[in-house]
Formats: structure tokens, C-alpha cells, sequence
């Protein structure tokens, strides 16, 4: 078994500085956690797996394809793949879980 509690993975994520966070990978799929600051920009480019984000904690809105979502914590949106989509508008650091799968093949960020 793996587990993780949401208080480890964002102390791993602020410890290694970077916005993304993959704390589980296997064949079918992975997962990590994506902090954006409040006023930030998300960096990333379309995927070529699905993806659900799972909002954890913060406020702000996603674009995906041509349709703008508010997010807040219990949110859960689902981009298909090679769709584009985007944080935006961040009022409050935002803690997204990420689900990838088949596990990500691209860069992380």
C-alpha cells in the first residue's frame, strides 16, 4: 500500500520549490500536486493524457477549450486530452490535486 496525507505532500512540494509536486506513478496513471500562488500564472501546455484536478484549497478560474469554471476547495474538473487549459485569475494560492492517465509522459513543471 501507498498513502499520503495532503499536510505531507504540501510540505514535500514547498520544500522542493517547484509548482508540481508527482507523488505517485504507475503504468495506468499518476498523480501529483500543483500549487499556484495567488496573482500567478500557470506555465503548463496541453497534455497528451486526461487529467482531473481536484481543488484542495484556493480560488481562481480554469479555462478549458473555449469554457471558463470558478474553482474552490471541492472542485473537480476534467480536461481530456491535448485539450488546452489554464489557471487564471488566482485570488487565493491554489493546491490542486492532478490526476494523469495513463501516468504523464511530459514535462513537469
Amino acid at each position: 500500500m501507498e498513502a499520503f496525507t495532503i499536510e505531507q505532500l504540501i510540505a514535500e512540494q514547498a520544500a522542493g520549490k517547484k509548482l508540481y509536486l508527482e507523488f505517485l506513478r504507475k503504468e495506468t496513471m499518476s498523480l501529483g500536486l500543483y500549487v499556484l500562488p495567488a496573482g500567478g500564472t500557470d506555465p503548463q501546455q496541453p497534455h497528451d493524457e486526461d487529467e482531473v484536478y481536484y481543488i484542495v484549497n484556493g480560488r481562481g478560474q480554469i479555462d478549458v477549450g473555449d469554457e471558463t469554471q470558478p474553482v474552490q476547495p471541492g472542485s473537480i474538473v476534467f480536461v481530456a486530452a491535448h485539450v488546452p487549459h489554464k489557471f487564471h485569475s488566482i485570488t487565493e494560492e491554489l493546491k490542486i490535486l492532478v490526476f494523469f492517465a495513463p501516468a504523464e509522459t511530459g514535462p513537469t513543471n
